[in-house]
C-alpha cells in the first residue's frame, strides 16, 4: 500500500481548495457557512470573509425565501442525511445561475449533527441547452405539423380547385345549350312571325277591300263582322309584332339611329295616336308642354314606340273615369318622360317582374288582359339601348308612373359632338 507523505487532513484541505468548478463549503447546523473554497468564489462572487458566518439563505432567490426553502432543505438533510435538488441560486451581484445543490449532513462520532457539507455545481449553461434542445425539439414538431397542414391544405385546395374547374367546365357546358336554344327559339319566333304576317296582312286587305265596297254593297251586319274581323287582325298583328321585335331584340340585330330629338314633337305624335283611345273609354287625357328646346339623345322611331306602349297601357289599366298624363322633367343631364295614371297600381313586390318577357301583371285582381306580355320588356330594352333606361313607382290602389330617362343634348353637347375628330 502506498503511503501519504502528508496528513489526511491536509490532503483534503487541498482538495477542497483545488476544486474550482465546484463550490464546496460547511455550514454549522443553523445553516451559517463556516468555510469557503475558491470554487464557491467563482461562480458565487463572495470571497471568503465577506461570506462566512453569513446564512447561506443569500443564495436564494426571493420565491424560494417566500416558501422558507432554505430552511426546508436543511430539515430534509437533517433527517434523511441527504438532499439534492436543482434550481436558480443567487450570485454576490445579485445575477442568477441555475444550480445543482446536494446538503449532507455531518454528524460526530456520537452522532450529533454538527453541520452540513453543502456542493453546488453551476448548470446553466447545460440547463441553457437542454432548453434550447427542447426548443427545437418543439419548432421542428411545430414546422412538421405546419407542413402536414400545409400539404392537406394544397391537397385540399387542389381538389376544390378541380372540382371548381369541373362545375365551371359543366356551367360553360350548360350556358352553350342554353344559348344555343335560345337562339334556335329566337330564330322561331322571328320565322313565325314572318310567316304569320303574311296572311294577316292579306286578310287586312281583303277586310279592307270588302269594307270599300268593291265587292259589292254591305249589309250593316255585314260592315259590323267586317270591322270586328279587321280588330281582331289588328291585334294579332299588334302581338306578332311585338315577338318579332323581342326577337330581334335577343339577337342583338336592333340598330338605333341615335340624334337629338326634340321631346315635345315626339310627345305630341304619341299623344295624338292614344288620345281617342282615351276617349272613347272616358279617360281624361293630359299632355303637358314640353318646351322646343328640351331634346334626347335617342332614336326617334324607337322612342315614340316605347311612349305607345307605355301610355296604351296605361289607358287599357286605368278604369273609365280615370286620368293619364304625360309630361317631361329636366334633370341635369337627363330628360325624363313620366306617364302617369291613377289606375289600380302595381304590388311591390311585382315591381321587377312586369320587365320580364311574357310576364303578364292582372292589375284589376283577375281580370284577363290582353297580350303576351313582352311590351314593357321591349320598352326597356329600347331605352337601354339608346343608353338610358325604363323605370316604374307604383302604390297599390293609387297608380304608377313609368319614367323614360334619356341623355339630354343641349346645345353645347350637339356642338361637342359635331367637332372634327382628330385622327392622329
Amino acid at each position: 500500500m502506498t503511503q501519504l507523505s502528508i496528513p489526511t487532513t491536509e490532503l483534503y484541505r487541498l482538495l477542497v481548495e483545488s476544486v474550482k468548478d465546484y463550490a464546496i463549503f460547511a455550514l454549522d447546523p443553523n445553516g451559517y457557512v463556516v468555510s469557503w473554497n475558491p470554487g464557491a468564489q467563482r461562480f458565487k462572487g463572495y470571497t471568503a470573509p465577506e461570506i462566512i458566518g453569513k446564512h447561506f439563505s443569500v443564495f436564494y432567490p426571493p420565491e424560494d425565501l417566500a416558501v422558507n426553502k432554505p430552511q426546508i432543505e436543511l430539515e430534509i438533510a437533517t433527517e434523511v442525511g441527504r438532499l439534492e435538488d436543482e434550481g436558480w441560486r443567487v450570485r454576490k451581484d445579485g445575477t442568477q445561475f441555475w444550480a445543482n445543490v446536494i446538503i449532507t449532513a455531518l454528524r460526530g462520532a456520537d452522532g450529533e449533527l454538527v453541520g452540513f457539507a453543502k456542493v453546488t455545481r453551476d448548470l446553466t449553461q447545460r440547463r441553457a441547452a437542454e432548453l434550447q434542445a427542447v426548443e427545437d425539439a418543439r419548432r421542428i414538431a411545430s414546422e412538421e405539423a405546419l407542413r402536414r397542414a400545409a400539404e392537406m391544405r394544397s391537397t385540399e385546395l387542389a381538389d376544390l380547385l378541380d372540382r371548381t374547374r369541373r362545375q365551371a367546365d359543366e356551367i360553360e357546358r350548360r350556358r352553350n345549350e342554353a344559348d344555343v336554344a335560345n337562339r334556335t327559339k329566337t330564330e322561331f319566333l322571328a320565322a313565325m312571325s314572318h310567316e304569320l304576317r303574311t296572311p294577316l296582312n292579306a286578310i287586312a286587305g281583303y277586310v279592307q277591300l270588302l269594307l270599300l265596297g268593291v265587292r259589292g254593297p254591305l249589309t250593316d251586319e255585314q260592315s259590323g263582322d267586317l270591322t270586328r274581323i279587321q280588330r281582331s287582325q289588328q291585334h294579332l298583328l299588334s302581338l306578332i309584332n311585338d315577338i318579332l321585335n323581342f326577337s330581334r331584340l335577343e339577337a342583338g340585330a336592333v340598330t338605333y339611329d341615335l340624334g337629338p330629338v326634340p321631346l315635345g314633337t315626339v310627345l305630341d305624335a304619341a299623344a295624338g295616336m292614344i288620345g281617342p283611345q282615351a276617349t272613347a273609354k272616358r279617360i281624361t287625357f293630359t299632355l303637358e308642354p314640353c318646351p322646343p328646346t328640351v331634346r334626347a339623345l335617342a332614336d326617334a322611331s324607337k322612342l315614340e314606340q316605347i311612349l305607345l306602349n307605355l301610355v296604351s297601357n296605361a289607358v287599357k289599366f286605368t278604369q273609365p273615369g280615370g286620368h293619364v298624363s304625360i309630361r317631361c322633367v329636366v334633370a341635369d343631364q337627363h330628360v325624363l318622360t313620366c306617364v302617369q295614371d291613377n289606375g289600380p297600381g302595381i304590388p311591390a313586390d311585382r315591381l321587377t317582374d312586369i320587365f320580364e318577357p311574357f310576364v303578364q301583371l292582372d292589375r284589376t285582381l283577375g281580370n284577363p288582359r290582353e297580350g303576351v306580355g313582352l311590351g314593357l320588356a321591349i320598352s326597356r330594352d329600347l331605352a337601354r339601348g339608346m343608353q338610358g333606361d325604363l323605370t316604374v313607382e307604383s302604390t297599390l290602389g293609387k297608380g304608377s308612373t313609368f319614367t323614360v330617362s334619356l341623355k339630354r343634348v343641349t346645345a353645347a353637347t350637339d356642338a361637342k359632338s359635331q367637332a372634327p375628330v382628330d385622327a392622329r
